[in-house]
């Protein structure tokens, strides 16, 4: 009813059977694992009242198919959309700086197993990809990262086997632990003068990576194997080669010196 201000914490969890619910206007806040496991329910309206939407509010809503985030909301817990394997369009309107993980019973990203998602446009007002983010999102072809990100977390696109393109702009400093790993379509990748810190297995088991190419002079972090089984040949501003040979020994085989002046 219209009287209603907040729905808390686990209020419809595991109502397997629910298909729809209406949320009136008066609702401010969305409380933690709200609709948890509510696997029927295919659609949902967030009135623009809303401004707080707690911690894997939409965890496990399996046949969920779009979703719709309104400029009215100012905070988004983590995990909010872990194991929404039916989710095909998400539209986010409101100003939320990063795609956050959460840690109740495991890790679970932001949009976590979401594996029919196949695009996503991210907010300009976001400035971290946090851990987990697209884990496992197995349709996501392409993406366009926005020119505010400055980090992309451990895992954040691990097990994206679909995506052939991305655009890691000016602003990332770093690329964490396992990012990309396990991007088996992943042909080649620029990776900004920007970057100064590649984390551990970032690329690894990206088995048809050929083509690595860092802008950076140097590196601040050379993640122990990352690019571990995977077969790229990296290539590094002309000059700085014994630099990246000193940082990653085991692929100095593969480290050439490239002209970026020339090619742009």
């Amino acid at each position: 009813p219209e009287s209603v201000t907040s729905i808390g914490d686990r209020a419809f969890s595991r109502c397997s059977s629910l298909t729809s619910i209406s949320i009136p206007e008066s609702v401010t806040s969305v409380g933690r694992r709200v609709f948890y496991g509510c696997s029927s329910l295919t659609s949902i309206i967030i009135p623009e009242s809303v401004t707080t939407i707690g911690d894997e509010a939409f965890e496990d809503c399996s046949s969920l198919t779009s979703i719709s985030i309104p400029e009215s909301v100012t905070s988004v817990g983590g995990g909010v959309f872990y194991g929404c394997s039916a989710l095909t369009k998400v539209e986010i309107f409101c100003s939320i700086s990063s795609f956050p993980d959460s840690y109740y019973y495991g890790y679970h990203g932001f949009f976590e197993g979401c594996s029919s998602l196949a695009s996503i446009s991210i907010p300009e007002s976001v400035t971290s990809i946090g851990g987990y983010a697209f884990r496992d999102c197995s349709s996501l072809t392409s993406i366009s990262i926005p020119e505010s990100v400055t980090k992309i977390g451990n895992y954040a696109f691990q097990n994206c086997s679909s995506l052939t393109s991305i655009i890691i702009p000016e602003s990332v400093t770093s690329i964490d632990d396992y990012a990309f790993s396990y991007c088996f379509r992943l042909t080649s990748i620029i990776i900004p003068e920007s970057v100064t810190s590649i984390g551990n297995y970032a690329f690894s088991e990206c088995i048809r990576l050929t083509s690595t190419y860092i802008k950076a002079t140097s590196l601040s972090t050379y993640g122990s194997e990352a690019f571990y089984d995977c077969p790229t040949m990296i290539y590094v501003p002309l000059g700085s080669e014994e630099t990246f040979k000193a940082g990653w020994p085991s692929y100095a085989s593969r480290i050439f010196g490239y002209d970026y002046s020339a090619a742009q």
